[in-house]
């Protein structure tokens, strides 16, 4: 049974809102639960395959894909992710933007460093998700939210 495209007007980060609102968005799936993470990995994954990436590429992308989502529910309190496939004309990409309505971070600068962390894991998820895509940016407000937008590229 197909899912409803989550509501994306709770979420106030402008990172998020510049990308929703472009026509060419292919895919919006909701991160609430363990099987959102499945979920996403499995539509990152098929992408992948889709635009011919490497095996390590596509390792290296879902990888961090699920990173990220699972950073969604554990500390923003779930969210959502947007899936996009890019071309400039010399290569084609896919571009993943995971938002939630969470407390935010206050210092993005040290949630970056790794082995920090706010809840008890290893502290690689941010920094290595941020290694393995070709493009990272994050926004992130305390109180309302983060966004966290990555680009892996096939040249």
């Amino acid at each position: 049974m197909p899912t409803a495209t989550p509501d994306l007007s709770r979420y106030r980060s402008p990172l998020l809102t510049h990308y929703a609102d472009r026509a060419d968005l292919h895919q919006v799936l909701p991160l609430e639960t363990d099987e959102h993470v499945v979920s996403v990995r499995k539509a990152v994954r098929e992408h992948a395959l889709a635009m011919k990436l490497s095996l390590v590429d596509q390792t290296k992308l879902v990888t961090a894909a699920s990173e990220l989502a699972r950073n969604t529910i554990k500390y923003g309190g779930g969210g959502v992710v947007l899936l996009e496939r890019l071309s400039d004309g010399l290569r084609s990409g896919l571009r993943l933007v995971f938002a939630d309505d969470g407390p935010g971070i206050a210092d993005i600068e040290l949630a970056l460093r790794d082995g920090y962390t706010s809840g008890g894991g290893l502290g690689l998820g941010l920094g290595g998700a941020k290694r393995l895509a070709d493009d990272f940016n994050i926004d992130s407000r305390p109180g309302e939210g983060t966004a966290v937008a990555i680009i892996k590229w096939k040249i």
